[in-house]
């Protein structure tokens, strides 16, 4: 009895990250400005939820901003999602981006971001400050238009 417990002490899981891009490094859109971000958000947005519910996207970049990829950190209802910092420098950390742009939508279609979001850029902002993992904006997206927390001066 007392071999098997010890034996349990020494086995672990591993842990493995991989990234396999479906295409050239050559290819990678590049983000400039907070159109382009935008643009590439809301064309790979699922159409059918933008106006249902509120969803939270990270844009993963490498250091000349080329779109690395992009992962869903949560999925709420219609006036809200819950951002949990772990997941998103987890993500980040984990995919080896230089730096990220956050994004969610308002299913209303209301661009003026909430007390909540501002609160929540501004922790992550700072968060990312300490882990040398710069947040470039922050997008508020809807069908029809877009609200750049960088364009605003709110970063």
């Amino acid at each position: 009895m007392k071999a098997q417990i010890q034996n349990s002490l020494f086995m672990v899981s591993e842990i493995k990250v991989s990234y396999q891009p479906k295409f050239k490094a050559c290819e990678r859109p590049k983000v400039t400005q907070s159109k382009d971000a935008y643009n590439i958000l809301f064309h790979n947005w699922d159409q059918g939820r933008i106006e249902m519910n509120e969803q939270f996207f990270i844009l993963l970049l490498n250091r000349a901003n080329n779109v690395m990829g992009m992962a869903e950190i949560s999925s709420g209802g219609f006036s809200g999602t819950l951002v949990d910092p772990k997941l998103v420098f987890g993500i980040a950390l984990k995919s080896c981006a230089s730096s990220i742009i956050l994004c969610h939508n308002h299913p209303s279609g209301n661009l003026k971001p909430s007390e909540a979001d501002l609160t929540m850029t501004k922790r992550l902002v700072e968060a990312g400050k300490l882990l040398d993992l710069m947040i470039l904006d922050h997008i508020i997206l809807t069908k029809r238009d877009y609200f750049s927390f960088g364009d605003e001066g709110l970063l």
